[in-house]
């Protein structure tokens, strides 16, 4: 596998794309439960490769990602041949930027020495959607980028 296997429940939302992808492969609901009961070794391999499937789909489309904790916030946008980030640090170790007080006092010291703000760049060191699962698998979720867009046009002005 290139990924990770998709959760049971990601299954159960995508059962209509599951089944489109074994009837490209001329299985039909009667052949896939004797495969299951048969050979639950060539089930799991259809599981991976659909899980893939979906993952690069997923992973194609992702330009923007976001991961919180609690004195930092780092932004993503992931282009072609490079990831650029936006790290927003507070150095006021009772402020909780995983709250919306939090956001609001970051939003009022940003540019204050109570927040540090690095900006960087960096070419993929291996395939960008590897790259991109990486930080997901660290922790950070698909974005909009309304956020990365905010604050990047607000440094460069």
């Amino acid at each position: 596998m290139k990924y990770k296997r998709l959760t049971k429940e990601q299954f159960e939302s995508l059962h209509a794309e599951f089944a489109n992808f074994l009837a490209t492969q001329s299985i039909d609901k009667k052949e896939w439960d004797e495969i299951k009961a048969d050979k639950p070794q060539v089930a799991e391999q259809e599981l991976d490769i659909f899980s893939d499937l979906i993952w690069d789909g997923v992973l194609n489309n992702t330009q923007f990602l976001e991961h919180f904790s609690k004195n930092h916030i780092f932004l993503f946008h992931s282009q072609e041949t490079l990831i650029q980030s936006i790290v927003l640090k507070s150095l006021v170790p009772e402020i909780d930027l995983m709250t919306v007080e939090g956001l609001q006092w970051l939003s009022d010291n940003m540019f204050t020495d109570n927040v540090e703000i690095h900006l960087g760049k960096k070419e993929y060191e291996e395939e960008r959607n590897a790259a991109i699962f990486n930080l997901i698998t660290q922790g950070a979720i698909l974005s909009d980028g309304q956020l990365y867009i905010q604050i990047n046009g607000v440094i460069q002005r």
